[in-house]
């Protein structure tokens, strides 16, 4: 099949992680993928036909989103976009090593995470809209259930960036649904990934399933927001949490 028969997906942060099990699900389905992360190309991207572009890239920075953007274009080369996936994100500490609070932390730090977890989703989604629109298409942003409640490992920064994104997602769905595009979000809880540490582990007892979740619970729902069975789903935020949310 050509690019012009499948469906083409774009996701960020897709170097490991959630997004690297999301960038393999879509694959799996037949998708044609193209990915960005500040890390390497992952070694899936090399073996697999349909992953069509792994592009290193700094989303915090203007000048690299502009070249990603440009890239993409290129890569589809007037096809369409029928995903977007919003997944980088970041949640830096303090010089000592503290979490960016509200009352310790340099406030550059804070436009760092902003410029990530906030303004990249944006910027992207205005970038593509296009293509999302000639496609169909949905957006998929990653929000996070620090975005809800207090969360007791997660940054202020981090947080405050979530609960913007999780309302940016309601906007662009009211704005986008005119070019029929569907705009959504994933809110992930407690997932078992490379950024977890041990001490995650006191937080088990808070969740209704006992467990934490694995990246592949997340994938399988952001998958489900850009597929066809999600053709009338815009505007909502899904808490895959194992019920933690509710707590």
């Amino acid at each position: 099949m050509s690019i012009t028969e499948k469906k083409t997906v774009v996701i960020t942060g897709a170097s490991r992680g959630i997004g690297y099990s999301t960038a393999c699900l879509f694959l799996e389905r037949g998708w044609k993928v193209i990915t960005c992360s500040r890390g390497e190309e992952p070694l899936a991207c090399e073996k697999n036909p349909d992953w069509l572009f792994h592009i290193p890239t700094d989303l915090s920075n203007s000048e690299s989103i502009n070249n990603f953007v440009e890239e993409v274009h290129l890569v589809l080369d007037g096809s369409p976009l029928h995903g977007l996936v919003n997944n980088a994100g970041m949640s830096p500490k303090t010089d000592y090593k503290e979490r960016l609070g509200c009352l310790n932390g340099n406030l550059d730090a804070w436009h760092e995470v902003f410029e990530l977890n906030f303004f990249t989703p944006l910027k992207l989604s205005r970038s593509f809209a296009s293509i999302l629109h000639k496609g169909g298409g949905a957006i998929v942003n990653i929000t996070s259930i620090a975005g809800h409640s207090i969360h007791p490992f997660a940054s202020s920064a981090y947080s405050i960036s979530k609960t913007a994104l999780s309302g940016l997602t309601r906007q662009l769905a009211n704005e986008f649904a005119q070019m029929g595009v569907r705009v959504n979000s994933v809110a992930p809880g407690e997932i078992e990934t490379e950024m977890v540490s041990s001490e995650y582990e006191m937080l088990i007892p808070r969740i209704p399933f006992q467990r934490m979740g694995a990246p592949d619970d997340v994938a399988g729902t952001i998958y489900y927001l850009c597929s066809d069975d999600a053709m009338y789903v815009t505007g909502t935020e899904i808490f895959v949490t194992g019920g933690q949310h509710l707590v």
